[in-house]
């Protein structure tokens, strides 16, 4: 599967020089939250710094009586929140008394006092208290005691007061009203819940529509590998664009189409390549995009989104990952999603309800069918099935071309060998391959990419990144050569082994400390020999271990894995085993993927016939590779020497392979089967390196 990017290529000229900003770099906007956010500040500055110390020059309550019985205090006025009273001096007494105040108040404090009153509308001093009912007993005792004396009227703050009053009650709510205005438009805006509006629109379709307006810049042209799935989605699309073509002699529209396949084979791409080729509104969304924090939001979308369709009629609805909301419901009660399920069930009704329209097509797209619940998957919801497989050698050839359009190539670089060294690899780990072969080519400073960058990008991406610092004991080294000779050699003299690429003692990856690397066959069918075969050819590492060495390593960790997958594949899948007989065990609606619907007894008699097959095997292995140590030495010490054997080397090295191989060219396309006679969906797992 391949794709080009159009216009939206990567241009190093647009990059902005170092200190200069890019014009299309946004600079920030003045909006209403700056006014929301100052007036929030002066609220709480306010708040926090009005009244902190009082002004004038603090005294006590006994200082003020001989004041206020000298008949110079004016008025006095309480602070309730700071619990402290001012008291208000007439200026006129304050010069006349210089002496007395300076007597009352200390000397030290004289030049202070009267610098402080000064700078006042009127001088004032100030004193604390503990509480109000304390204040006004001792302000009446003292009226009581002085008869003579006008009493002074005692007026609140109510400036300060009753502000600080308001401002400490309306803060906290205003701060809570800001926060929840801007959660509420952070929700509604790009990429948020529901649109403008914020939650008030989250029940609303977050789907993409492609319309007149929009253009996608991808086509059927940019897709390859793929012709029967195109045939399939093309006419969907020439149906909506000349519906009487097909009215006309009775057929109707298919309702829905589910596009299946392994991830990177390019099911996304052919929606996209839909979207660009259709002259149809075209909404897009993923499965995710239902979900919700709140309940009932999934189901409100569904019928949000089916309500813009019904307006834009005819139109596509292209759901990615379905398998978000479309998994099989009651399957596992202890971990059941009611909100899902609702979900689920609303899409059900709008698919094929009671008040279902025409003209809207539902396009879906996901790699894990198995789970999908069987009522989203009958004929009336998604009429067909659309499986979109890895690619074959001539699929793979053609996606290579379309990605190497904007990579500068050299002449001399072979697209269909390229397509032969990369069996089982998908539309995007092919792109992956592509890229990665021109940053090479890059780094190495060249002007074009050539067969070598695209050899080492290839053996980046099945065995990782080259570990060249890695530190290998010479022993260790010696091992792991011999090793892979091992596998070697058994892929060469092997009549149904896979043949051999290239072989190499170099580390990559996390915990791949070499690999033999082979072009495995295109075909759909194993016999027994060929199963057989490439056990053997696995345990070759194993074997020449044991031979050369007289011990084995940890080496073969995967290896084994890979034989084991087989051999039980052998007796209780594919029913290859004379005991256990013509019975399969495999049942594909289940995760795992082995299942034991048989007694303990059976059960051992499977473990018994696969351990005989393995040991049957890694004697047949050593015996090979016995008969032919000395071209093993020979490929082990030429691996230690250059670390990278190719194809064309062991040939030099051993001679031509025995078993002559058929092109792919000259193997003829077996006729189409039944399904279950092809042994569908039960692959075999490839050899291990």
């Amino acid at each position: 599967m391949s794709q080009q990017e159009g216009n939206k290529r990567f241009n190093p000229n647009s990059i902005p020089p170092p200190g200069e900003d890019s014009p299309d770099k946004k600079k920030p906007k003045f909006n209403i939250y700056w006014v929301w956010g100052i007036i929030a500040l002066l609220l709480i500055g306010y708040n926090l710094f009005r009244n902190v110390s009082a002004s004038g020059l603090e005294t006590d309550f006994e200082k003020f009586k001989e004041v206020a019985k000298q008949g110079d205090v004016v008025r006095i006025k309480s602070v309730g929140n700071k619990k402290f009273v001012r008291v208000f001096i007439n200026p006129d007494s304050l010069k006349a008394k210089p002496a007395f105040y300076t007597k009352l108040l200390g000397s030290t404090a004289e030049n202070r006092f009267y610098e402080t009153m000064g700078k006042m509308k009127e001088p004032q001093l100030f004193f604390k208290y503990r509480d109000n009912e304390s204040l006004t007993i001792d302000m009446n005792n003292f009226y009581k005691d002085n008869p003579g004396l006008k009493p002074v009227a005692d007026r609140p703050d109510d400036e300060g007061e009753m502000f600080g009053q308001i401002v400490s009650t309306l803060l906290p709510i205003l701060l809570i009203g800001l926060l929840f205005v801007m959660m509420m438009r952070k929700m509604g805006g790009p990429g948020g819940g529901g649109g403008p509006g914020g939650i008030f629109n989250i029940g609303k379709s977050k789907a993409t529509l492609f319309d007149k307006g929009t253009r996608v810049n991808i086509n059927f042209g940019d897709v390859a590998g793929l012709d029967e799935a195109k045939v399939e989605v093309m006419e969907i699309v020439d149906f909506l664009k000349n519906p009487k073509k097909y009215t006309a002699l009775g057929g109707k529209i298919p309702k829905g189409a589910l596009l299946v396949g392994p991830p990177g084979t390019g099911k996304t791409l052919l929606a996209k390549a839909m979207a660009g080729e259709a002259q149809v509104p075209f909404f897009s969304l993923s499965g995710s995009d239902f979900v919700e924090m709140f309940v009932g939001v999934g189901a409100s979308r569904v019928r949000d989104l089916f309500k813009q369709a019904r307006e834009k009629a005819p139109c596509i609805i292209f759901i990615d990952e379905i398998d978000a909301i479309g998994r099989a419901r009651g399957k596992n009660m202890m971990m059941s999603n009611d909100e899902r399920e609702n979900t689920l069930n609303q899409l059900l009704v709008e698919m094929d309800g009671f008040g279902t329209d025409i003209g809207i097509i539902i396009l879906a797209a996901t790699n894990r069918p198995d789970v999908l619940d069987n009522a989203l998957l009958r004929p009336g919801r998604f009429d067909r099935q659309i499986t979109i497989d890895r690619p074959d050698l001539v699929g793979r050839e053609a996606i290579f071309k379309v990605h190497l359009q904007p990579i500068k190539i050299s002449q001399t670089l072979d697209v269909h060998k390229l397509a032969e060294q990369t069996p089982g690899f998908a539309g995007a780990d092919i792109a992956n391959v592509c890229n990665e072969a021109a940053l090479i080519a890059a780094r190495k400073g060249k002007s074009a990419v050539d067969m070598s960058d695209f050899q080492d990008a290839i053996d980046r991406v099945i065995g990782g990144l080259e570990k060249k610092n890695k530190i290998i004991a010479p022993h260790e080294k010696e091992i792991i050569a011999y090793h892979e000779a091992g596998h070697a050699i058994c892929g060469w003299f092997l009549e149904h082994a896979y043949p051999l690429l290239k072989v190499t003692i170099v580390p990559r990856g996390t915990a791949a400390l070499g690999y033999a690397q082979y072009t495995p066959k295109e075909q759909y069918l194993y016999n027994t020999d060929q199963l057989n075969d490439q056990i053997c050819m696995t345990l070759g590492g194993r074997a020449s271990e044991d031979i050369f060495f007289g011990k084995i390593s940890t080496g073969a960790s995967n290896d084994l894995q890979q034989i084991t997958k087989i051999a039980y594949s052998m007796v209780t899948v594919y029913g290859m085993n004379d005991k256990v007989g013509n019975i399969s065990y495999y049942d594909p609606q289940q995760e795992n993927y082995f299942t034991k619907p048989y007694s303990e007894e059976t059960g051992k008699l499977i473990d018994e016939e696969v351990r005989k097959l393995i040991d049957t095997a890694y004697i047949r292995t050593k015996k090979l590779l016995t008969e032919k140590k000395e071209q093993v030495e020979i490929l082990a010490k030429e691996l230690l020497k250059r670390e990278v054997l190719f194809q064309s080397d062991v040939e030099a090295l051993i001679g031509k392979r025995p078993y002559e191989e058929k092109k792919p060219a000259d193997l003829i396309t077996a006729p189409e089967t039944d399904e279950n006679a092809a042994g569908a969906e039960a692959p075999v797992p490839p050899p291990a390196s």
